[in-house]
């Protein structure tokens, strides 16, 4: 508990006129000393640094991506996570604790405190849209929780997922003042998109482009890395500043898709899944009864109608699915290791007794994305491939080939004992997750389970009451916005007290619910395995808002949402309603956007681009859309200096992908899809000495009538033709069986890279990097139709991660 009032531990001397920061950054204060024109009738004084408030605790703010309420062994599920453990014997535990349902939603709002669609975050940054509430532009009225404390005194850095910059900012003409380093960190080491590869990340230093430090063959993964490089940055300000408070925010990209993770924690769990995602629920039930996480009143609310009990499976469908929760359990079991890693480090240095760690494992439920059977082993045209086939290769889920994850219902037996998954914001499913706040030396755990209702808004005015900060109402000239949410200060010494967080509107993907007081108003529009397309969830009628009726709640007597009080109390659900309108409005939640789209950017007109030698590491969001029926030419300027070798152009990798190399001193080309070869291109003549001008052609061909019944869940074939010319001669033509990409992108977790191809290698025929021998002038890539054309046919496509 605490043993003394937090105003009284965190009172600042008025004596410093540095202490309570209201305007930020602090202007500079008028010289103290005395000029004169002879030094010895002078007066040297030096300027006053702002200093933390006396006694102001560090921070460690830790955010675990895609996670069930129940996964967790602190919370009663069936994976140990002994750091998490640890962390709340010393701490407090919180079983109503929410978040936004989906990824980069979620982020911005832990980290501005504001709600998401006020600032630009309705929806994840690669779904952005032309409205406010779903722009992905951060306001500058809106400086959040690094900028205020770094203003304040505190070295702040950032590790792992940032999923809050504009795709088109991601480059290397910026800006970067969404960036996190432009965002209050003085320090980010991670990668900025929706997921990447634990094996072969994409990862940037501040904003600075950088390769992994060892190969998958050396042993690398991702989330080693990051605690590792945490690590360093702590022990770095350790040396520098011991003295000076740091906040320090770690956000995984465990367990989000891809589920990479060593072998060797992958066979701590064989066999633990075999009992099925039903009986799991179950058992996940009773374990969280017994430990006191839920009421001994709550019910187990019934798997969703959408979803295939576990004894309908086939023999090889059980085998397949089981091993998928195996991965997806070592994903978590590995992930908490490295947290408690980074812990440790604090714990090392003497600090962890002042250290504030707020840790909240799951930035939205369950991931049910990824349909009945999950995701992994797939055919050219993008389809899965059949379960015997994908039971074969079941063995290497978990390492680089795959970009693995698991199916729908096990993000529901994760998520117990509520209904919902991830991105569905009525359900308490997608909107709860556990959460720990340990404070050695101010909180005394006391057993007691904290019951508030509490929101990632919340966590803003948590961290600057405990600090003894009060919010700036200027930043950088510009009036800030109101702060959204309640701190959870006032549960620390008083675990019976009422809640004081009173009103809070959740909406995903046209998914919405309002909260008020203990009742929760809802209505499902679609969840993730619904679909686009499929029957009762047409394009039309998503865009109607008119799929499901409207549901209510009193939370207060019912944990789980568990019995709908729609019919029992209908003025109430319309107060509700109303209530949700009202909040909409003030929110910039409307007009709700229930496609995800990937409708016109700012640069989408763009259809030539110019490379030169040595620029690599261009992203996916640069609107290079090379794929899903768009046609365009290569046109490589070269210098041969003998037998020359090597990628001259490559984008996307091993999941996917285009290339031009040279391989024996001959011009390739080739299309990979879904790790299939789609067709190759091989000059029949070496490449001649001196320069040399290379073409490659590609055109889509006309898409097949689809025979009517035929479900293309989102995945198209597009076949094309190609051409290859070396100095005006044609050396190849090519029939390709798809020319694949998801909206017309490669994978976040892939580049464009000039002279090299990084990452994975989106041939077999060569190994990352395979940097290219000769002297490359420019490589000009023109698209044949504007990268904007058929939004409809985008949105089509475009119904996968998030």
């Amino acid at each position: 508990m605490l043993s003394l009032p937090l105003a009284a531990l965190f009172t600042v001397s008025a004596a410093s006129p540095l202490g309570a920061q209201t305007n930020l950054p602090v202007a500079d204060a008028p010289f103290a000393g005395k000029i004169a024109r002879n030094v010895r009738d002078a007066k040297p004084a030096w300027p006053e640094v702002v200093h933390a408030p006396k006694g102001a605790p560090n921070v460690l703010l830790i955010l675990v991506d895609d996670v069930g309420f129940s996964t967790t062994s602190t919370f009663g599920g069936p994976v140990p996570t002994p750091a998490f453990d640890r962390l709340a014997a010393s701490g407090l535990k919180y079983n109503r604790f929410h978040v936004n349902a989906i990824c980069s939603p979620s982020r911005a709002t832990l980290l501005s405190g504001r709600n998401n669609h006020q600032i630009g975050y309705g929806t994840i940054s690669e779904h952005a849209q032309g409205y406010p509430g779903y722009n992905s532009i951060w306001p500058l009225s809106s400086q959040g929780i690094a900028r205020v404390l770094q203003g304040n005194g505190y070295n702040t850095a950032a590790f792992g997922k940032w999923h809050n910059t504009p795709v088109w900012e991601i480059n290397a003409g910026g800006p970067f003042n969404h960036w996190p380093t432009g965002e209050g960190f003085d320090y980010f080491y991670g990668f900025l998109a929706a997921f990447d590869s634990e094996y072969t990340p994409r990862l940037y230093r501040n904003t600075t482009p950088v390769e992994p430090p060892k190969t998958v063959k050396e042993g690398y993964h991702l989330t080693t890395d990051l605690a590792n490089d945490a690590i360093t940055w702590l022990h770095r300000h350790d040396a520098a500043a011991p003295d000076k408070p740091f906040f320090l925010y770690f956000a995984t990209g465990a367990t989000h898709t891809p589920h990479h993770v060593p072998k060797e924690w992958i066979a701590k769990f064989k066999g633990k899944f075999d009992q099925g995602w039903d009986k799991l629920r179950e058992e996940n039930f009773e374990r969280e009864k017994k430990m006191g996480i839920i009421p001994q009143d709550a019910k187990l609310t019934p798997r969703p109608a959408g979803l295939a009990a576990w004894d309908s499976l086939s023999h090889d469908e059980k085998k397949l699915l089981a091993h998928q929760a195996e991965v997806y359990a070592a994903f978590t079991a590995q992930a908490d290791y490295e947290i408690g890693r980074v812990i440790k480090a604090i714990q090392d240095e003497g600090k962890l007794d002042n250290t504030l760690i707020i840790e909240i494992f799951g930035d939205n439920g369950g991931s049910g994305e990824d349909g009945p059977t999950g995701y992994d082993v797939r055919q050219i045209n993008g389809q899965l491939k059949g379960i015997a086939a994908r039971v074969e290769q079941m063995d290497d889920l978990g390492g680089e080939l795959y970009m693995n994850a698991t199916a729908a219902p096990w993000a529901y037996a994760f998520s117990t004992p509520f209904p919902g998954t991830k991105a569905d914001a009525s359900h308490l499913g997608g909107t709860r997750d556990p959460m720990v706040i340990s404070w050695p030396s101010h909180i005394h755990p006391d057993d007691k389970m904290r019951t508030q209702f509490g929101h990632l808004n919340d966590i803003a005015p948590t961290i600057f009451e405990a600090a003894g900060i009060t919010p700036p109402t200027t930043v950088d000239g510009i009036k800030q916005t109101q702060w959204e949410g309640t701190s959870l200060v006032y549960t620390f010494d008083h675990p019976d007290a009422k809640s004081r967080h009173h009103i809070q509107y959740f909406e995903t993907n046209g998914n919405k619910a309002i909260y008020k007081d203990g009742w929760w108003a809802g209505n499902l529009l679609r969840s993730s395995w619904d679909r686009i397309g499929t029957p009762g969830y047409e394009r039309e009628k998503l865009l109607d808002d008119n799929t499901h009726p409207w549901e209510l709640y009193n939370l207060d007597e019912d944990y789980s949402q568990a019995v709908n009080l729609a019919d029992k109390y209908p003025q109430k659900l319309a107060e509700m309603k109303a209530l949700f309108d009202s909040e909409a409005k003030r929110n910039q939640v409307y007009p709700l956007l229930p496609l995800r789209e990937l409708i016109s950017r700012p640069e989408d007109s763009r259809t030539k681009f110019v490379f030169r030698s040595g620029v690599d590491r261009l992203g996916a969001t640069m609107n290079v859309h090379t794929g899903a029926g768009t046609g365009y030419t290569i046109t490589a300027e070269v210098e041969n200096k003998g037998h020359a070798d090597g990628v001259i152009l490559a984008q996307g990798g091993h999941y996917g992908g285009i290339t031009l190399f040279v391989k024996n001193n001959r011009v390739h080309f080739e299309i990979n899809s879904s790790s299939h070869p789609s067709g190759e291109m091989v000059a029949t003549t070496d490449l001649p000495m001196g320069h040399s001008t290379i073409v490659v052609e590609v055109a889509p061909s006309p898409s097949p009538e689809v025979p009517a019944g035929t479900k293309r869940n989102g995945v198209s074939p597009f076949p094309g033709t190609g051409k290859l010319m070396v100095n005006g001669k044609q050396e190849a033509t090519a029939k390709f069986i798809n020319v694949p990409a998801s909206g017309g992108y490669w994978s976040p977790a892939e580049s464009l890279d000039i002279g090299s191809d990084l990452g994975s290698a989106v041939s077999t025929q060569y190994e990352s990097p395979a940097r290219f021998t000769g002297t490359i002038d420019t490589v000009t890539l023109e698209l044949h139709e504007p990268a904007n054309a058929g939004a409809k046919e985008k949105a089509a496509r475009n119904d996968g991660h998030s």
